[in-house]
């Protein structure tokens, strides 16, 4: 059973104090994120976005999914994390795992994302083994891609939920972390070719997951209502230009949280 790392109203939450830090506190944007539903946030922010726009908003949610999640381990380069990123939210994938291990400062490169990482729900570990804790208690199996010792990412079930782990361009998964992993996939290689770039296998195995999962359950997205209706509002919230001065405006009039 898939518990998931937060719930929709925290995941509200979160996306209200981005947007509200300056003028409330994490306290009150806790009271008025339960205070106002994430239909009445889309039904305030829709006519500032167009009908195309709307119309592409619910195509996005209706291929979304969390059963499956992309996770990075240990990257340095910028350039292939945001492509990683930019993968994952092309082909679907709402969650992504971001293991800092030894990289301190994570950023991502808008150029190469393309912006990706905007849409995403971005979920970050200082180790191996609290992301493995984490991952597992929500219900993941944990499957490492690596060299050695592998099987085959076709023989693979990904309608199960799954933490898909990519690791460090040089060394690869940790050793800590494969001693966790339930299992190990590889991408077989035809040629003299040792391994593929990081970016590369990982939109190889996103792409695979994402076909396996079509050709065992006809579709791809996944979302329970609660979870569509989250991330519409966030989704609004992103697509209008300074929805925060908006939101805040008209929660002023609503409610008396914010001073």
């Amino acid at each position: 059973m898939l518990l998931m790392l937060a719930t929709p109203e925290a995941r509200l939450q979160q996306e209200l104090h981005r947007i509200l830090r300056e003028k409330c506190d994490a306290q009150s944007v806790a009271k008025l994120a339960c205070s106002f539903s994430p239909s009445q946030i889309v039904a305030w922010l829709q006519p500032f976005i167009s009908a195309h726009r709307r119309q592409r908003i619910e195509q996005v949610l209706a291929g979304r999914t969390y059963t499956i999640v992309p996770v990075v381990e240990g990257l340095a380069n910028t350039g292939n994390v945001s492509a990683v990123m930019r993968s994952a939210e092309a082909l679907g994938y709402q969650a992504f795992g971001i293991i800092k291990g030894s990289v301190q400062k994570f950023k991502t490169s808008e150029r190469t994302s393309q912006g990706a990482d905007k849409w995403l729900d971005l979920w970050t570990w200082q180790t191996a083994t609290e992301a493995a804790q984490a991952l597992k208690a929500a219900g993941y199996r944990l499957v490492a891609t690596t060299l050695e010792n592998a099987a085959p990412i076709e023989t693979f079930d990904f309608t199960v939920p799954t933490a898909l782990v990519f690791g460090n361009e040089l060394a690869g998964v940790s050793e800590e972390l494969l001693k966790q992993a339930d299992a190990r996939c590889v991408i077989p290689l035809m040629g003299f070719t040792q391994s593929f770039n990081i970016s590369v296998a990982a939109a190889i195995a996103l792409y695979h997951a994402y076909r396996d999962r079509m050709a065992r359950q006809g579709r791809h997205g996944d979302l329970p209502p609660v979870w569509q209706e989250t991330l519409k509002a966030i989704f609004y919230l992103r697509s209008v230009r300074h929805a925060g001065k908006f939101l805040w405006a008209r929660l002023k009039q609503e409610n008396s949280a914010c001073p």
